[in-house]
This record gives C-alpha cells, structure tokens and sequence, in this order.
C-alpha cells in the first residue's frame, strides 16, 4: 500500500510553526527552504551535494520542462526524479508564473493561456488539465494548482478578476489531478495585498479541498512591507492542519519574517543565481567577492560555517576564481549559500522546538546588522 501524503505539527512558537511533511520519497522538515532546479537541475551543483547541504526537497519547473525536453520524454526515460539523480521529494510549480513573465504573445482565456515559447517561438497552449497532466508525467510528489499570476501593478479590480480566475482554475486543477495516493496537490490563494480578496480565495481552495496551501502574488515587486502586511492575516485563512508555502521567496531576512507568520515552505533562486554572479549570504548579510578587498584576503567566507567553500578556500582564492570566469567559482559560492540557507533553515526549526524563536531571530538581526567584518 502506497504510504500517504501527510502532515505533522510538532511545535509552534508565536504564529511560527516547526513539522514534517511526509511523503513515499522521504520526510520534509519544517519549516523547509526549497532549491530551485529549474532545468532539473540545481545549477552549478550535484544532487548528492544539494542534498549534502540539507534540502529534503528540491523545486522543479513545469513551464521550463515541458517546453525541454518534455514531460513526455522525461516520462519515457523513467520520470523526473531517475532523469535527474534526486531520490528525494520533488515539488512542480505549474507553469503559470513563468508563462506570464518569460513567454510572449500570450493570450489568456477561461480556457488557459496560450503562448509562444521563449526558446523558439514554438506555439503551446497550458490550461489547468494540461498542467496536472504535465505534473503527472514529470512524477513530482508535490503538485501545484495551475493559476494566473497578473501583471503589478494592477487595479484592485484586474486582481479581482484574477484571483476568481485562478479559483475556478484550482477547481479544474483538483478534478484533473484525480485519485494519486501519495502525491499532493496544493491550491495557491491569490488576491494581491486585499484583505478580502485573499480571505475570499482561501474561502474557495478550503471548499475545493487540497492537502497543502500556498500564498501566490508575492515576491513580485511589491516589497518587504507589504509582503510582511499580507502575511500578518493571509496564513490565518488557510486550513492549520496543512502545509503553508509561500511561493518564490526569498533572501534571508524574508524567510525569517515569513516562518515568524506562519509559512512552513519556501523557493526562491537566489541562493544559486547569487552564487554564480559572485554573491555569498552570510550570518552577517551579503558579501561581494568581486570587490577588490578580497584580493590578499587568507580568510574564508564566513569562519564559522562547514561548507567546503568555506572550510577549503580562502576570499583570496574565491575572487580570483570569480576574476579569471573559472567554473569553479559558481560551484563554491551556490555551495556556501544553499548551505548557509538550509543551516538558517535548520536554526529556525531548532528555536521553534525549543519555544525561542525571539532570541534567534533577535541574534539574527544583530548580526547582520554588524556587516562583513573588515580584513585586519
């Protein structure tokens, strides 16, 4: 008998939540930061090495796969988890958020959304049925409802519009997934920075029923503020019981506010895109290895992290790398950030265990606020 998609709440601290998700491939421990591997793969990095750092799940995109080199080869060729080498859970967004920013000649309708590939100007049409069947092939054990993200900034009417679009959508979504024990499917909640519109669209996808729930429409241009404003009521909405995923979020001071309201699962690429334009996140904030006080610098990145970049390499090395355009530059600094990422990761689900999330995030805070201290 096929093990079930479930969901466990181990501890709470404030709105903060710590938990696991289980799943046939292996547990998800929350509150959870998911690589992006857009083109199956988690660029610059071996599985076994995301892996390494600590992620128990890695994020993959529909839009992405389906247009290369296909869902259907991919199916073919034994599905997404053997054609990449990753054993453990993988979640698939639906390819609506990238239709919308990367495709052209998009023409939306009740239907879906059609549109010309980016990479070819090939012509593909994605609806809510097409997406799950394209999830179904793939085999990802997280599936993502397929939605419409508008355009920012918008009236409060367009995102209206939207928002009931993407809920009639996530109706469609849920009749096409079918009967999959084992595998998930998540409603996303839309409806901008509205108090009523997000409290309507979790009203809608709670009714439809799913065994996760994400908050869709942020991280795109609206600010911290904002997102923070969202996040102080939208969790509220959502079933307590399942998993809460904000989507696409984000560098380290956005995870830490969005797990104190609330939110169990985050993507983002920052961590690896950072890595390969020379960008390492540390405990104290951001450091440019471009920048020539690098040069004669013996120290590692950050002295007391255990990644290889860090235990191996000096600054002087690592900007050097970065200067000459030597391959191993990316690979290093997208190792340190997923694992300073996964270790913030875990820190946060150590303090909300132990009932002390406020001095964490407090320590947190303080010492990025210190910055990169200076070589001597």
């Amino acid at each position: 008998m096929t093990q079930k998609f479930s969901f466990t709440l181990n501890a709470t601290d404030g709105a903060a939540r710590t938990g696991v998700i289980s799943t046939p491939r292996g547990q998800i421990r929350t509150p959870a930061f998911m690589p992006v591997g857009t083109a199956a793969t988690v660029k610059a990095m071996m599985p076994e090495s995301v892996a390494a750092t600590g992620a128990d799940i890695l994020l993959g995109n529909t839009y992405h796969l389906m247009l290369r080199p296909t869902a259907e080869r991919i199916a073919r060729l034994g599905g997404l988890h053997r054609f990449m080498n990753w054993d453990k859970p993988i979640l698939t967004d639906s390819g609506g958020f990238q239709v919308m920013s990367l495709a052209s000649l998009r023409k939306l309708t009740e239907e879906g959304v059609r549109f010309s590939s980016h990479i070819d100007g090939s012509k593909h049409m994605l609806t809510p049925e097409r997406s799950m069947e394209i999830q179904r092939l793939l085999g990802s054990d997280i599936v993502m409802a397929f939605d419409e993200c508008p355009a920012l900034p918008a009236t409060e009417d367009e995102v209206a519009k939207s928002m009931q679009l993407s809920m009639r959508w996530a109706l469609r979504s849920r009749e096409a997934f079918g009967d999959r024990p084992g595998h998930a499917l998540f409603g996303i909640m839309q409806g901008g920075v509205t108090r009523d519109l997000r409290e309507e669209s979790a009203r809608a996808l709670t009714e439809i029923g799913f065994e996760g729930y994400a908050v869709g429409g942020l991280a795109v241009g609206e600010g911290q503020e904002a997102m923070f404003g969202v996040l102080d009521y939208a969790p509220g909405f959502l079933p307590a019981d399942k998993p809460r995923y904000l989507m696409g979020v984000g560098k380290p001071d956005d995870i830490v506010g969005a797990v104190e309201r609330g939110i169990d699962m985050m993507d983002c690429v920052l961590p690896s895109r950072s890595g390969r334009t020379g960008q390492a996140w540390t405990r104290r904030g951001q450091v440019n290895i471009k920048n020539a006080r690098h040069m004669d610098d013996p120290r590692p990145l950050d002295e007391d992290c255990t990644c290889p970049a860090c235990r191996n390499y000096s600054r002087a090395y690592l900007h050097h790398v970065f200067k000459a355009q030597e391959m191993i530059s990316g690979m290093l600094l997208t190792w340190h950030n997923l694992h300073y990422y996964q270790e913030l990761m875990q820190g946060l689900r150590d303090a909300i265990g132990g009932g002390r999330l406020g001095a964490f995030v407090a320590q947190f805070h303080a010492q990025r606020a210190m910055g990169d201290i200076e070589p001597l």
